[in-house]
This record gives C-alpha cells, structure tokens and sequence, in this order.
C-alpha cells in the first residue's frame, strides 16, 4: 500500500500474511470456546454421580441439565447487540469471568435448586461468550481464510466438551464430581486475565464506530508495519448494510429475515441433536448394558469428532457453504440412527457414536462462520449470536426430550430414531437459505459496499 494513505481494513488483512498477533487472538478465543464446552457439557458427565449421591430419580435432571441452556439463550440474546454497541472486547471479558465464578460455586452447590441456579447463573456467562469470540475472529480474518480459522476456532467448543467427559471419567473416582466444577470455573478466570491483557478490540468495530484513527492505526500495526503510513480507514463489506439500522433491527430486516430465520432453526435443530445425546449418553449406555466408566468414555467420543469443521472451513472458503452444512445434516441424520441399531455391540457403538460426532459437529461448528460471513459489520454481532441464542432452544428441547422418551418408556433405538429426525430438518432450512439468499459456489459475496 505505498503512498496510500487511506486504508481498505479487508483489503489491509487480505494483503498481509496472517501475523503473530492475528495467531494470539485465535488463540485467546479458542480457549474461550475450549473453556465454554467444558463448562456446557460438565453437566451431563457428572449427571450418574449426581443420581447416586443425591439419590434423584433421572427425569427430575432435567431442569439442572437445562438450566444453562436458558442462560445460554439469554446471554447470547442480549449480549450480541451490546457488543454491536459497546465493542466485542468489553463484553467477552465480562462473560467469561460470569461464567467461571458461577461455575466454580456449582462445584459448591449442596442441592438440585442450589446447582440449577448456578447453572443458568454460567449459562448467562457462557451465552455471551462464544458469539463474541466468533465475532472477533471473523473480523480479524482475511477472506481467503476466513470460514477455516473460524471454524477451526470453533472446533475448541466439541473438544471442550470431550475433554469435559475423558477429564470426569479420571477425576470423579479421584476427586468426586464436584472437582469437574470446580476445575471448570478456576481455568476461565485465568483465561479473563489473559484476555484483559492480551485481547484488542475488534478493527473493523472500531472503523464502524469512528474511533480515533490513532487507535486503530496502532492495531492494524501490530499486523503489518505499513500501517502506520495510513491516514485514514475505511471497510468494505462482503454484505450490504440496510440504510439506518444496526443490530436486531438489521437482521430482522426485509432483506436478511429469511436468511436469519433459516440459521436459527438449523442451529435449533443441531443443539437438539447435541444436547439430547451429550446430557442423556452416560444413562442411555448404562441402562443398555454398557458399564458406567465405558458408557462415560463411549460417550465422550461424540463431540470429540468436531475438529471436523476445519475441514470444512476449507471447503466453504472455495464452495457453497449452505449445501456443504447440509450434506453434513443429513450423514448425520443417518448415523445417529445407526447409533440406536448399535445397542449391545460395543465396538459397533464405538464406530458410530464416533462418526455421528463427527458430523454432528462439524455441520453444527460450521454454522457460526456461515452466519457470521451473512451479516455486515453493523449487526454481525447481533446476527451471530442470535442464531446461537435462538439454538439454545434446542439444546433445552433436547435435554427434556429424551427425558419424556424415557418416562414413555421408549426403547434404545427408538430413541435414537426421533433423535435423528431434526438432522433431516436442519438440512432442510439450509437449503430454504439458499433459495432465498442464492450464494456463487466460491462463498464470496456477490458485490462490496464501501463504508467511510
């Protein structure tokens, strides 16, 4: 960019290798995804120990399994258009210190309404949290890398939640199920220091919002010295912005309501899938024969499968992102049903719950850079975790889906077989996006906007 002095941010991150800097922000929110499956799926691993300790009927897990799920819807819902408006940095701070205090006291809980409290308590944490991280990831990206690094950032969130499972199946023997917790809330109080630290503002924000030049001149240095050469920035958006609005009222609007209501029923229907399996495993394996350790470490091998997505990041940056995730929906569909023919055949199970994971996982992780390459500057935020927000939904209808399968008394394969079902609709709302929002096989945008 010699002798210019007004910059293009986009064109800025696209020219320039991916910097040492860039790699300490995808650091930094790939830990916060890491921590935020962890946190989401501790539940269900420690949902045998907390039916023999407490001596609980199954059915009545179902509100503390939840619990996080509405906070997680809450916090994703506010959160998205307060950092469209007070800035990414601000708002991913606060939540991930929410969510490891709250955590930290579950592992202090000494009854189901003291522990579901504290649960929604993360939730709000977590909710806020990873669509914040999406948001600033995807905003420091050049285009040519952008749905790879994002999903790859996001592949932290099913290797959060493996992790969560192979750390219970050594620490609850050792410790009890109250050290899962408890080491699930210290960890991301570090990591809120860390960021405090070490995380900048988003770029693109702080052009969107006029701050001072001075400012954002000094971030984009730490990419590239050339920088410093700039006078002035300005961006260019693979989406067009709505003339006057901003957040909500931008994703709402007549030009992306179909788009936005096609995202949120996908991610509904995969947080179903998710959720109903994550939470429920442990007990289903058990009650089919499969000894509680074995059960723990089979089920742990679902979310395990999500690095998937870095593959198919790949594949979005040079091909149709929508009918990519919706192949992906429908071998899910498929393999969560041969989950439920599986029933006492270990090595069978092992195989299956390992590929449905994968699937799942990386149709599901993929979502967040589709939705956040969907929307400009100006209600990203909002339209990432939204789609989050509105998912979570699902993930409650999940958790108490297969409890009501089990108070009727429904067998193994049949409920795997109604678990399968919203992978097939999940597909289906992809494809509804597409005939809306017709993407060119590459995933770029059809045309770029200037913004000054």
């Amino acid at each position: 960019m010699p002798g210019s002095q007004s910059v293009d941010v986009q064109s800025f991150l696209d020219e320039h290798r991916f910097s040492g800097f860039q790699w300490v922000i995808f650091g930094l929110c790939f830990l916060i995804v890491l921590a935020d499956g962890f946190d989401t799926a501790a539940i269900g691993f420690i949902a045998p120990s907390l039916v023999k300790e407490w001596g609980v009927a199954k059915p009545a897990l179902g509100p503390v399994l939840s619990a996080a799920l509405f906070g997680l819807a809450a916090g994703a819902l506010s959160a998205g258009p307060l950092a469209d408006w007070l800035g990414r940095k601000k708002l991913l701070v606060s939540s991930v210190a929410v969510f490891g205090v709250a955590c930290l006291a579950s592992g202090f809980a000494d009854s189901l309404g003291q522990l579901t409290v504290l649960r929604f308590l993360t939730g709000l944490g977590l909710g806020a949290a990873m669509p914040n991280a999406v948001t600033l990831m995807s905003e420091y990206c050049p285009g040519r890398l952008r749905a790879t690094l994002t999903n790859a950032m996001f592949c932290g969130f099913p290797l959060g939640a493996a992790s969560g499972g192979f750390l219970a199946a050594w620490m609850i023997p050792q410790f009890g199920w109250r050290s899962v917790l408890q080491f699930g809330g210290a960890a991301p109080l570090l990591l809120a220091l860390a960021m405090l630290l070490l995380l900048p503002e988003s770029v693109r924000y702080m052009v969107a919002r006029a701050q001072p030049v001075g400012k954002i001149r000094a971030t984009l240095s730490r990419i590239s010295a050339s920088a410093a050469e700039a006078t002035s920035f300005r961006l260019s958006e693979d989406r067009p912005s709505v003339s006057g609005k901003t957040g909500i009222s931008l994703v709402l609007s007549r030009q992306y309501v179909a788009g936005s209501a096609m995202l949120w029923l996908a991610y509904f229907m995969g947080l179903v899938i998710f959720y109903a399996l994550i939470n429920w495993m442990p007990i289903l394996f058990k009650d089919a024969g499969v000894d509680p350790r074995s059960a723990t470490l089979i089920a742990a091998l679902f979310p395990l499968g999500g690095c998937g997505a870095i593959l198919f990041g790949w594949l979005m940056d040079r091909f149709n992102g929508n009918k990519i995730i919706a192949l992906g929906y429908v071998a899910t569909a498929a393999l969560i049903w041969l989950i439920g023919q599986a029933a006492g055949n270990t090595g069978a199970l092992v195989v299956v719950v390992f590929l449905g994971g994968a699937c799942m996982n990386t149709a599901q992780s993929s979502l967040p850079a589709l939705a956040a390459a969907f929307y400009p500057t100006e209600g990203r935020a909002t339209g990432v975790s939204w789609m989050l927000g509105f998912g979570r939904f699902g993930g409650i209808a999940g958790s108490f889906l297969v409890a009501e399968l089990s108070r009727r008394q429904f067998t193994f394969t049949e409920v795997f077989s109604v678990v399968a079902v919203p992978g097939l609709i999940a597909a289906a709302a992809l494809a509804v996006k597409q005939r809306a929002h017709p993407e060119p096989a590459s995933g770029s945008a059809p045309a770029a906007v200037a913004m000054h």
